[in-house]
């Protein structure tokens, strides 16, 4: 079954030549030139990614995603944002807000197509997704897709969990963000180091018992970060 899309943008013209050609490439698309069309659709049908405009007639894609994220049924919503203001601070706050990617405009349809499809390969189960990654109060489960702690499962996107994965799987050791990013291949991050801390930070404030004073993801100064081997009880040992 071909993925279904939500174009959010009041550039028709866009909407319709990209989605003619992400159509040309197997996707199902949709599209709505206003928030209140895209509240609607959403309302109405079920769609694998939505591809957000930042500014839109009726509002703006930060305050849509924000929302996105504050709403149970569309809390764990593939979000990939656009905006003509390409700036590196408007590209971390649409990561702080929850979106798992981020695209500048003017953009090559191939380039979306290729953002796209890394972030659907990620919703993707794992053939070898069985095994459950545990740690004190903490467990990540590979084949769900889920991190749970003290039994409840933790708000992550879907990129922060593969961040937190990459992490958990090498316990213990520092890893510095181009290695991070590198252990992330085929996904869409931005090549600069802010976005990695940005994700950290909003990973820690769900996993740790205070995000000020961290016990599981550890920063190891001018060196990147380490998930400790040992937490809760024994959280003074990394």
């Amino acid at each position: 079954m071909s993925a279904r899309l939500l174009l959010i943008d009041d550039d028709a013209r866009l909407t319709g030549m990209v989605g003619d050609y992400l159509r040309s490439a197997g996707f199902e698309v949709s599209a709505a030139g206003s928030l209140a069309q895209a509240r609607d659709a959403l309302a109405h049908g079920r769609f694998e990614l939505l591809v957000l405009d930042l500014m839109l007639p009726d509002g703006d894609g930060l305050d849509f995603c924000r929302w996105l994220r504050g709403d149970a049924r569309w809390r764990h919503q593939p979000v990939l944002m656009l905006s003509a203001r390409g700036e590196p601070m408007d590209r971390i706050l649409g990561l702080e807000l929850g979106a798992d990617d981020y695209l500048a405009k003017p953009f090559e349809p191939r380039e979306l197509q290729a953002r796209i499809k890394a972030l659907l390969r990620r919703l993707e189960p794992k053939l070898d997704g069985d095994e459950v990654l545990r740690f004190g109060r903490l467990e990540i489960d590979l084949a769900a897709r889920v991190a749970r702690l003290d039994g409840k499962i933790c708000d992550l996107t879907s990129h922060q969990f593969d961040l937190l994965v990459v992490l958990a799987q090498s316990p213990g050791r520092v890893l510095s963000r181009d290695q991070i990013m590198d252990a992330l291949k085929g996904h869409p991050l931005e090549a600069f180091d802010r976005s990695i801390d940005v994700h950290i930070s909003r990973i820690r404030a769900v996993i740790e018992d205070d995000p000020k004073n961290p016990r599981r993801v550890l920063t190891v100064r001018g060196a990147g970060y380490v998930f400790a081997r040992k937490q809760d009880a024994d959280a003074d040992a990394a």
